[in-house]
């Protein structure tokens, strides 16, 4: 029996996996490393958080993105946007490093085993039966793939008609089509751009009535009362983004309904500071409306749009990309038993699971991180900052319930990896 699968390969994966091999543990890693930047982000994309605070975790701080970059004679600088592919690159060094062997297959089901663990199965890679085997403990790390939202009225398109933006790694496909684009966040306004540059006619179909833009960061080292005023944090400046960047613990303990609150309501859609003019000169929007109803029509698709007023307006494309976010639900979670997800806690009626402090859910022996926590531990788990708070805790919780260590967390545990002359704080990661 395997002491601890963990399922998914991303950032938050690799850095509990890293973390779980300095324990002593000998986990089996499943998937493909750093999928959502190699398969869901085409070329020409940056990222949207600073590089400084863009690091995966490991034991000792020393893989972070400044020691990849430095390795490729690129300078990680503060205030200056990162290639995503560069990102990518840095996970599949970090992987060969940091942590185990990574198996590029994929979790298609884990059930309860009676007396305890679970029954693991993974494809081979291949299409063909697989391989099912029993663990002690699981870890999911599966990114934010299988929670994507599409508007209820586009999910009865075609595939060829309708996509999420994380189904593109390359958008040269729609060259000289049209495409509508519904969504005001980062996603969309960087994916509209895109396609505008390379000559695809492309409009933003925006609910709200204007768009949000971040703005240039400050300098790292300011004066203090400025830094007083204005702390950076993983999720921007300012006082109550410290607190969701800096304290998940205390967010746990705040009551579910005010979690849930917090987590669909801060850090809403919004667009980088560097996008901003290419976007503007390139894209059209149509502000305060939504997709009412979305037919196929002559290989084509007609779009109703409605506004908040209640007009309607009829648009014809060749495609729809939703780039609408995404939510963190158990039932969208297919590989996961059926009784499983029913009976674990939820935090209130938001059908995310509930987690201890370790990130344990209610059922012994599995575990949750990334988007699956943020209702437990609030936004800094949506972003790749809180792989860094999660990977210790969670291997605590994992050796504790193997009976291999006390599973106590330590305050402050573990420190993140900062540039010199900051505060201890993060910034925050796109998607």
């Amino acid at each position: 029996m395997q002491e601890l699968v963990v399922v998914g390969a991303g950032p938050y994966g690799l850095s509990i996996a890293s973390h779980a091999a300095a324990a002593g543990l000998q986990p089996r890693v499943f998937g493909r490393p750093m999928a959502a930047w190699r398969d869901g982000m085409p070329p020409g994309m940056f990222l949207k958080s600073e590089p400084w605070a863009s690091n995966l975790s490991d034991p000792e701080g020393v893989y972070g993105l400044a020691a990849y970059a430095a390795t490729q004679g690129v300078e990680a600088k503060h205030g200056v946007p990162l290639p995503v592919g560069i990102f990518a690159s840095y996970g599949l060094w970090f992987a060969d490093r940091a942590a185990p062997p990574v198996e590029e297959r994929t979790v298609t089901a884990v059930r309860p085993r009676a007396g305890g663990g679970f029954e693991v199965t993974a494809d081979d890679g291949a299409g063909g039966v697989g391989e099912t085997f029993l663990a002690r403990t699981v870890v999911l790390a599966v990114g934010v793939r299988p929670f994507t939202d599409i508007p209820g009225p586009l999910r009865a398109l075609p595939p060829e008609q309708v996509s999420h933006s994380v189904d593109h790694a390359d958008l040269t496909r729609f060259k000289g089509q049209d495409v509508t684009v519904v969504g005001a966040g980062q996603a969309a306004l960087e994916t509209a751009t895109l396609l505008a540059e390379q000559g695809t006619t492309v409009r933003v179909v925006a609910r709200s009535h204007r768009l949000n833009w971040n703005t240039l960061p400050p300098p790292l080292s300011r004066p203090f009362g400025e830094a007083a005023r204005a702390p950076h944090t993983g999720l921007g400046c300012g006082w109550k983004n410290w607190l969701y960047a800096r304290t998940p613990g205390a967010f746990r303990r705040l009551p579910a309904p005010t979690r849930t609150r917090v987590f669909t309501s801060a850090l809403g859609p919004a667009g980088a500071w560097w996008l901003r003019e290419r976007f503007e000169r390139t894209v059209g929007v149509r502000f305060g409306e939504s997709v009412a109803a979305a037919v196929p029509d002559g290989g084509r698709v007609r779009l109703d749009l409605v506004s908040a007023r209640g007009s309607v307006d009829t648009v014809t494309t060749d495609h729809v990309i939703a780039a609408t976010g995404f939510t963190p639900r158990l039932d969208r979670l297919g590989l996961l038993d059926g009784r499983l997800r029913r009976s674990l806690r939820t935090v209130g009626p938001s059908g995310a699971p509930e987690t201890d402090a370790v990130f344990e859910t209610s059922h012994p022996g599995l575990f949750v991180t990334g988007l699956l926590s943020a209702p437990s531990f609030g936004p800094s788990m949506r972003f790749v900052l809180g792989a860094t708070y999660t990977s210790g805790r969670v291997v605590r919780g994992v050796r504790r319930r193997l009976g291999t260590g006390t599973g106590h967390v330590h305050p402050g545990e573990p420190r993140e990896t900062l540039p010199v002359g900051t505060a201890p704080t993060d910034w925050m990661e796109r998607f």
